[in-house]
């Protein structure tokens, strides 16, 4: 058999097997992350197995870069990795993925028993706040501009001339209205300023 019929063979064993898990996620169709562990738990990991063209005559390609992973340190990582590669030597030339998840989902346990979760987030705020102590961020919301209804945009077209402007005293009677106002109210027009 070629690689490619080795692959898809492969690829309906996965699909099948692992209908309704949700641990398990076609990223595509060559490349599947694997949760080892409940959601929740501190001691849980993502598994990455990519296959290359040649796959599974040559090794797949396996990552623990996945966000899900930034608590844990890269020494565990690294340890999780090598051992994970014993398997895959073991196994060179056979459908393996099913293989290496199994088993990293029996061997969880002895995979973090040097984990200490490490917490990034912690870090970069205090950074962050140690950095600039007593500014905070401003949040500038962008002023919308008003909204004319066809009839408005109309009347500001018929008031305006081929410039755009408005002609000279366009405003002169909404003065004269406030100007009658205040003599009715008894101020004078020399006591009112515009």
């Amino acid at each position: 058999m070629s690689a490619n019929e080795d692959q898809e063979m492969e690829l309906e064993a996965l699909r099948s097997i692992y209908e309704g898990d949700e641990s398990f996620r076609e990223l595509s169709p060559v490349s599947f992350q694997y949760r080892i562990g409940e959601n929740g738990d501190p001691k849980a990991f993502l598994i990455e197995v990519s296959w290359t063209e040649t796959y599974p005559q040559t090794a797949p390609i396996i990552s623990m870069n996945a966000f899900f992973n930034n608590t844990i340190s890269s020494a565990v990582k690294q340890s999780i990795l090598a051992k994970l590669q014993e398997e895959v030597e073991v196994n060179l030339g056979t459908a393996m993925t099913y293989t290496l998840f199994e088993y990293a989902k029996d061997n969880k346990e002895q995979f973090m028993e040097n984990h200490h979760p490490v917490n990034n987030v912690t870090s970069i705020s205090n950074i962050i706040s140690a950095e600039t102590p007593n500014t905070v961020p401003s949040i500038k919301k962008k002023d919308k501009k008003e909204q004319l209804s066809k009839t408005q945009k109309r009347k500001l077209a018929d008031k305006t001339d081929h410039k755009g402007e408005l002609p000279r005293g366009w405003n002169w009677v909404d003065v004269i209205k406030h100007v009658s106002i205040f003599k009715y109210l008894g101020f004078f027009p020399s006591q009112v300023t515009l």
